[in-house]
Parts: C-alpha cells; structure tokens; sequence
C-alpha cells in the first residue's frame, strides 16, 4: 500500500462565502488580516464556491515545471515546499497547477502557497460551517496498510458494500490472536464461514445461531483462558442477530462481564434474507416487510436504542461509531479491544447498505457522512469510569431531509413523517445529553446513580 498524507477537504454546499477561512491564512502567514494575500480562495462561481488551494497533488506538476528546484514535494508530510532562495520568479510553477494553487502574493509579487501550518490549517479552526476539514485519516492507512488480511480475497458482497470494508478493517486491527463468531447475516453470508469446503476467514472462525452467539463465544473464550491461550474473542453480527432474535444471549453475556468484543454492524434491517425490517429500522423506512402501498407507508415504530441498552448494563465499554469517520472508529476499535481483556466490550457501527436502502453504490460514505451531520446517527462512548460523552459531536446539524432524501427507502414519506422523525433526533440528542451531563457531574451531586436510573426519568 502507497503513501498516504492528510488534506484539507471542502464542501461547498456548506461555503457561505464569509471569507473568514481567507482571513485565518493571511494573518497567519503575513501577520496582517489581507484576504488578497491569502494562500487559500475562495471564488465565487455560477454554483456557488469553488476552492483555489494547493491539493499537495501527488504527481505535482508545479514542481514538475519548475526550472530552479525550488518546489519538492516532502514525502514524510505530503506538503509540497517552496525555497524562495531557489526561487527565480519565473512563475511557471503558476501554469502548470491546474487548481490555481499556487500564485503571486498580492504585496512582493513571489509565489504562494498552501503549506499546511504544520499540520494545524488555520483556515479550518476559522470555518464557522464546517465547509472546510482537516482529513487526517491517512496516518490510519499508512499504519495498517503493510498489515495482513484476516479474509480472503472475493468475498461474495453486494457491490460497494460497507459491511465487507468494516469486517476488514477490524481483522486486520484484531490480528492473527484472535477466535471470530460470525451468526447468520450478511458477513457468514459473503462468505466469512467460507463455501465449498473452504473457510473466507484466516482466524478460526464459527457460525452460531442466531440465539447464542454471545454464549458460544464466552464459553470459547473461557475455555481457552483455562489452557493459558490470550485471544481476542470477537463477535461480528447483524442488528437483527443482536437486537432481536440475539439479545437474550447478548444481554447475559453483557451481564455477566464475559471478556469478549461485540460488534454489531448496524444496517438496520436483514439485510441477507430479503431486506426485511429489525427492531433497529427507523420509523417510516421501506423493506421487504413493511411495504409501501395504499395502506402501509413503511414501519410504524421507532428504531430500538440498542448502544443506550448496552449501557445500561454497565459494560466495561460501549460505543457507537461510522465508516465515514475512520479515525473515530480506530480509536474506539483499540479501547474496544483492550477493554475486552477485562469485561465485555460492545460496538454498535451504523453500516448503510446499498441494496436494501435503495442508494448508488458509490455514495455510501456520503450516506454516512449525513447520518452524522444530521444527528441522525451520534457518535459517542461510554466507559463506568469516565461516564458517556461525544466523540464527534454535531451542535449545528443539518436538517434530517438532507439524509433522508439520499436514499429510495424514505422516498415515499409524507411531511407529517418527515416531522416525526425529525423530533425523534432531537429527543435522541436530548436524551444522550442529559445522560452525558449527569455523568459529569461530581459525585457528590450524582450520587452515584446507576445509568439505569438516570435514563428511565427522560
């Protein structure tokens, strides 16, 4: 796997041409607040804005053109660097960015550009809408890239599917140490328990029931606690195996503090036999069992709250987490890991599936990306030491039609709907902050009241 390096990223739905971002860079690179002499643009079009930045391109034709040496591009950072004490002024560096990334500063006249701030962009921290990110998610792909694959390769997935990417990331994060269960879903179902007399998985690897996933992979773990065996007991199951005809067996495990990592691939329904809905399918959603017609417009109950569940019993971990934010979902995969060394770990990822929620196979992270920004889906965790707090929190949300309207599954819903559903992410929001607030508060004044307790009275 090539080098990967962080990058400014921009959204110009979200640019409203404040031309703060332009301020930022100006006073941080020239001390004085002159937009002209900004190394960032903002320019606006027909459409809207439209960004003049250097990309820090990987095949960089600015440095390709330059005569003097004077534009390298740093294979540690990614940053292209400019060395004024080369630099001849000749401005051909200018011609051949086709991303307007470079150019004349408005005051000495010698080129300009975007250098990072060393990693700190000054032009992000000044964004009031979040148009602009500082993606640092590479520092991910450069570490786990040289690591090995714990599933073979062609497994059967639906196109662009977000399951098959979430059950390789966490293998290979787990490594080789590792006992895997895999219920009926869409990960057995592509091929991890394998076909043709073949396993998919390079760990040894069971299909349970539906029923006793958790159970079965207890009983592994302590069995080979008692032969002096340290492995990284793993469950990865669909919502309906956990959230429905599992949760007997996933409630006891979490009871009783087995030593295991569950993860649970959201997608909100069953996915691998036919689309139908689970408890977790959010009000109104289309499937295969709650149709659309003259009668049904889709499920008329809310979807379950199966992390907020999991807290309540305590877990020595819980966290919810999204494949379109990879650093977050790391982060908590490690300390899911680790806290699975003592106590029972739990992972609720939301995972979109492009079959059964009706959108093109190439916008699943933007799918995700929305779930997020609109708060339909909220990113936290959850320790008994350290209480619940957000990880990614969204305090100026987008409205909920900006996910709703990017899948077939919604497509059908009436305003009243629409409405509903809106005021089920606020009271969710609501709900996750009063617990996140008590469970700051000092002792004194909590009283040590169990999670229980403190989410029955909202």
């Amino acid at each position: 796997m090539g080098q990967t390096y962080a990058t400014i990223a921009f959204d110009a739905a979200k640019c409203d041409g404040c031309s703060k971002c332009m301020s930022a860079c100006a006073l941080a690179k020239t001390g004085a607040d002159d937009i002209a002499r900004a190394r960032i643009q903002v320019m606006p079009t027909n459409f809207g804005f439209e960004l003049a930045m250097c990309r820090q391109c990987g095949d960089p034709k600015c440095v390709t053109v330059c005569p003097a040496g004077a534009l390298a591009k740093n294979t540690e950072s990614g940053v292209i660097a400019w060395d004024g004490a080369k630099c001849v002024d000749c401005l051909l560096c200018t011609i051949g960015c086709a991303y307007a990334g470079i150019a004349p500063d408005a005051v000495d006249g010698r080129v300009a550009k975007c250098d990072m701030c060393d990693g700190a962009p000054a032009c992000v921290s000044a964004c009031p809408t979040g148009a602009l990110r500082h993606v640092t998610s590479a520092r991910i792909y450069n570490e786990v890239g040289g690591w090995e694959d714990m599933f073979a390769p062609g497994l059967a997935g639906c196109q662009g599917c977000n399951t098959e990417l979430l059950m390789r990331h966490t293998m290979r994060r787990v490594g080789p140490d590792a006992v895997l269960a895999t219920p009926p879903g869409c990960v057995p179902g592509m091929g991890s328990v394998g076909y043709n007399g073949l396993t998919g998985t390079k760990v040894p690897v069971f299909h349970p029931l539906l029923t006793n996933t958790a159970a079965m992979l207890a009983g592994v773990k302590r069995q080979l606690k008692r032969k002096g065996r340290e492995v990284t007991a793993i469950a990865i199951a669909g919502d309906g195996g956990a959230s429905d005809v599992g949760f007997q067996s996933l409630s006891g495990a979490a009871e009783r503090g087995e030593e295991i990592l569950f993860m649970v691939v959201d997608n909100e329904g069953y996915m691998n036999t036919g689309m139908q809905r689970s408890s977790c399918t959010p009000y109104g959603a289309w499937t295969s069992t709650t149709p659309v017609g003259r009668e049904s417009k889709g499920k008329t109950q809310d979807a379950k709250n199966l992390p907020l569940l999991m807290v309540n019993h305590r877990c020595a971990y819980v966290a919810t987490a999204s494949t379109a934010f990879m650093e977050d979902l790391y982060g908590k995969l490690d300390k899911a890991i680790t806290a699975s060394k003592h106590g029972f770990a739990y992972l609720h990822v939301y995972s979109p599936c492009t079959t059964g929620w009706r959108f093109p196979t190439d916008q699943n992270m933007e799918v995700a990306r929305k779930a997020v920004e609109t708060n339909f889906v909220m990113l936290w965790e959850f320790s008994p030491g350290d209480g619940l707090h957000f990880t990614h929190p969204v305090d100026a949300p987008l409205p909920v039609t900006e996910y709703l309207k990017a899948m077939g599954r919604f497509r059908h819903l009436d305003e009243e709907q629409i409405r509903h559903i809106q005021a089920k992410v606020e009271e969710n929001r609501a709900t996750i902050e009063q617990i996140a607030t008590k469970r700051a508060q000092p002792e004194s004044q909590a009283q040590h009241r169990p999670i229980a307790d403190q989410t029955m009275t909202h």
